[in-house]
């Protein structure tokens, strides 16, 4: 007799066993496929998340390496180290690795002071107590910025121009944007000339001031407003002004150059995680000693965006070879049993001339036939079933992850070699907190693959058996 027909007849006949055979096949296909599925929709927020927010590489000065290469002088306690103009950044050298095409967005800054003279004065609403030496410390905090709109203020809305424009890469090195509180006391408006000291390091080591011009290209407005007590004008959110980094460089008291000037640091905004060594190696090409200015990732942004998704996705992954390997076991062991029940129709077929292989084809035939059906009802209500799992997996993460974040608070940045400095250029980001379940014609695959090796090794592996015995052993000898 066809063992197709042997096995459809069996699997009428007993109905109740079918469809408890079905029904597991039904939870273990519907649990690797939610598994599938939750992996297949973290990987897409994954790429998602690279794609819109990038890694920040920053390059600064390794002032020990520099040291350690000979290129500098170190201090010997009777004389002061030395730092050589190879120790500056250029910007001409920053321009090039800006257009390598991993770089997404660039950014360069450079701190700098400003010292007021008779047209330009600081914004002190609470005077100095009576008394207090306030000398190195009346200065405009002058930040020198390839565009401000990258600028954290900015870009937050804590700060916004209300006339004239802000910086930007084509800026003119005389262009300068002052707060709104300064250009009231000073009574200045857009496009007045105005004067700024910049601090000149002599031949003997002394300071002297020097002045320099620029022109007023934007007012701006802070939202912070003025301290009730003193503060050291520094301080004040009113006497902070911008200038591109070559006006930084003026206000050091250095000529600007052919070469566009020095810049504190540079920050590259990349496409991929994965893009640091094609960074790497545009910014040797373009001349670069990445040994005195090492490229350092800054990932917190992505890591934040999707670190609760990632564990989603790897308890998926384990819950996969957990339901696999269960399943696989739990399956054999009822067939087992099942074989154990049948053996005297198996000592009957193999008595009438039935070969080995095709009784246990017929077992195989079975258990395939539970598998596929249960496969397809996995499909239908999958989807589904893996919306909840999954967003109550990533619920739970996100949650895990804000309450770790509160318990640790505020701490420096390890991969930030500025130590802050660059802060602005990560703004703070909530992590993924939802998911988007699809299915597709891979996933069903993929889970058909899996439930069928279920089926098959269940079977195969008790079925062994049936191949080392004969009829009469099965029929006289039991169990």
């Amino acid at each position: 007799m066809n063992l197709f027909k042997r096995a459809w007849w069996r699997l009428c006949s007993h109905l109740g066993k079918t469809v408890m055979l079905v029904g597991l096949f039904f939870v273990i296909c519907a649990l690797v496929l939610s598994g599938f599925l939750i992996q297949s929709a973290a990987a897409r927020a994954a790429d998602s998340a690279k794609n819109s927010v990038g890694v920040v590489a920053t390059m600064q000065l390794d002032l020990n390496a520099y040291l350690e290469s000979g290129k500098g002088k170190h201090s010997d306690g009777a004389q002061p180290g030395m730092i050589g103009a190879d120790a500056d950044l250029r910007r001409s050298l920053v321009d090039k690795i800006c257009r390598s095409s991993v770089v997404a967005q660039c950014n360069y800054t450079k701190d700098g002071v400003a010292a007021p003279t008779d047209q330009v004065k600081l914004h002190q609403p609470v005077p100095a107590p009576a008394g207090q030496d306030t000398g190195g410390v009346d200065f405009f905090k002058a930040d020198g910025v390839r565009d401000l709109n990258s600028v954290k203020d900015f870009r937050n809305g804590d700060s916004k121009l209300v006339a004239g424009s802000g910086i930007t890469p084509d800026s003119k090195s005389d262009m300068v944007v002052i707060e709104e509180r300064v250009a009231k006391d000073n009574h200045l408006k857009v496009g007045d000339k105005v004067k700024l000291n910049a601090n000149v390091q002599n031949p003997d080591g002394r300071l002297s001031t020097k002045e320099e011009e620029f022109t007023v290209g934007g007012i701006y407005r802070s939202s912070t407003a003025d301290p009730g007590t003193y503060v050291p004008p520094m301080q004040a959110p009113s006497n902070q002004i911008y200038v591109s980094p070559d006006g930084a460089t003026r206000l050091d008291g250095k000529d600007v150059g052919a070469d566009g000037g020095v810049v504190k640091s540079a920050t590259f905004t990349l496409h991929r995680p994965d893009d640091l060594d094609r960074l790497k190696k545009d910014a040797e090409a373009a001349g670069v000693d990445l040994k005195i200015f090492p490229l350092s990732v800054n990932d917190k942004q992505y890591k934040t965006l999707v670190g609760p998704i990632n564990k989603t996705a790897d308890f998926a992954s384990l819950t996969v070879w957990l339901v696999a390997v269960a399943g696989t076991v739990i399956l054999a062991l009822i067939i087992a049993s099942n074989m154990r029940e049948r053996r005297k129709e198996m000592g009957i077929l193999l008595s009438l001339g039935e070969k080995k292989p095709k009784l246990l084809g017929q077992h195989l035939v079975e258990v395939v036939a539970c598998a596929v059906l249960a496969i397809g009802l996995a499909a239908v209500g999958s989807q589904v079933i893996a919306q909840a799992i999954g967003d109550r997996l990533l619920s739970g993460e996100v949650s895990s992850a804000q309450n770790a974040a509160d318990d640790e608070g505020p701490q420096q940045d390890l991969s930030d070699p500025t130590g802050g400095a660059n802060k602005e250029d990560t703004p703070a980001v909530d992590p993924i907190d939802s998911i988007d379940i699809r299915l597709g014609a891979g996933d069903i695959g993929a889970v058909g693959a899996t439930g069928l090796g279920i089926a098959a090794l269940a079977t195969i592996v008790p079925g062994i058996r049936i191949l080392r015995l004969n009829p009469r052993d099965i029929l006289t000898k039991g169990d």
